[in-house]
């Protein structure tokens, strides 16, 4: 990736106004016309904006511009970067080897028996295959079906247990977990829990019935017995 100056016309105005380069030596090293630095050393363009300076920034050494300054011919050059940012790598389909590109088909059989849950992307993304082929597996109409025997990718070398994982936690996202589930299965549902009521309670409320049947009659012979003893005693 080339490098590029950071604020072209702020860096402009900077070098107009703080050395003697030429007009045509800004303009190349800024990517600017002539005419537009110009402009900019009579005040007529880029009012208001305050320079940069490029030594501070470390696009620009002193010594440059110091040679700039002695010959006219001279074109400025960007001071190599002192920290280097890796590109960052495009997406796009992984490449797999051609003597492994064999162990894809298994490696899809796997994929599809064990992780339904994963859309055809995620697994075109691991093993470098087409929307096609994992059709083709899915519906058993791959023209090698009859020899597929299901491996895992990581054990063939397709991806990393760690991109495995990855795809694997984006497509459960958002699905309960199986301990939920469990959970769901020894609730009771709301039919269930309305009628409900403990066999204790109608077993009890049976026997105070009882007991108070029983109480009601001990005392219905107690006064029975009173009055045959009061004769006794008269007579």
């Amino acid at each position: 990736m080339a490098q590029q100056l950071l604020m072209p016309k702020a860096t402009a105005v900077w070098l107009v106004d703080n050395t003697s380069l030429s007009f045509e030596q800004i303009a190349d090293f800024c990517t600017l016309h002539p005419l537009e630095v110009k402009a900019i050393a009579d005040g007529e363009s880029a009012q208001g904006i305050k320079g940069l300076d490029p030594i501070m920034t470390g696009q620009l050494s002193r010594d440059e511009i110091e040679r700039g300054e002695k010959d006219e011919k001279h074109r400025l050059k960007l001071a190599p970067p002192k920290v280097r940012v890796p590109e960052s790598k495009r997406k796009g389909p992984r490449y797999t080897p051609v003597s492994k590109r064999q162990d894809r088909p298994n490696a899809i059989l796997w994929l599809v028996r064990n992780h339904p849950e994963m859309k055809d992307a995620q697994i075109s993304r691991l093993v470098g295959t087409t929307k096609n082929t994992i059709e083709q597996i899915r519906e058993r109409t791959h023209w090698n079906s009859a020899n597929l025997q299901p491996m895992d990718p990581v054990t063939l070398g397709l991806c990393s247990q760690i991109d495995l994982d990855l795809e694997v936690e984006k497509a459960t996202r958002g699905m309960p977990k199986p301990e939920e589930l469990a959970e769901e299965e020894r609730l009771l549902s709301a039919a269930q829990t309305q009628n409900w009521a403990p066999a204790s309670s109608s077993s009890a409320s049976e026997e105070d019935e009882i007991d108070e049947a029983a109480v009601f009659a001990k005392l219905s012979s107690m006064r029975r017995e009173e009055p045959e003893e009061d004769e006794d005693d008269r007579g």
